[in-house]
């Protein structure tokens, strides 16, 4: 099975870093390539949120998916649903972990690619490498610079 799994450092509350990187409506404010975030519905239960959302990217494309918030412990867990094209299956793991300069911010992403889709594997683990990789850096210089902060 195909992973991506990438780390940083955010010289941030782990706290505030989870909260950040967990607020779905501010997700075009902090990934470059989401033209278009919607909440369809979240329920907070405790230690727990589960989310479903909508995702519209830059050409346009939107997809639903579904996210499990562990407050507590800092993790969270999702997973594409619908559409799942070009994907098998898509199944997220994101954590943030206290660390002497703030946070160590994890994502892990375990997929497959549907068996119709053409493009080949390599070239797909290089873009989604390239693209997490990108995604990190633009959130740690935005939460370090001050220009995004937990609501």
């Amino acid at each position: 099975m195909p992973r991506i799994e990438n780390t940083i450092d955010i010289a941030a509350d782990p706290q505030d870093v989870f909260a950040i990187i967990n607020d779905i409506a501010r997700w075009p404010e902090i990934f470059n390539e989401y033209h278009k975030a919607v909440v369809i519905s979240q329920e907070r239960e405790g230690r727990w949120t589960e989310i479903v959302f909508e995702l519209t990217n830059e050409e346009g494309n939107s997809w639903r998916s579904w996210r499990l918030v562990d407050h507590r412990e800092l993790v969270a867990v999702a997973e594409r649903r619908d559409p799942l094209f070009p994907f098998g299956f898509m199944h997220l793991k994101w954590t943030c972990t206290a660390i002497p300069s703030g946070t160590r911010m994890t994502w892990i992403q375990d997929f497959e690619l549907d068996q119709t889709f053409t493009v080949p594997l390599d070239t797909v683990l290089q873009r989604m490498q390239t693209h997490t990789v990108e995604n990190q850096v633009n959130i740690k210089e935005k939460i370090e610079s001050g220009a995004v902060k937990a609501s």
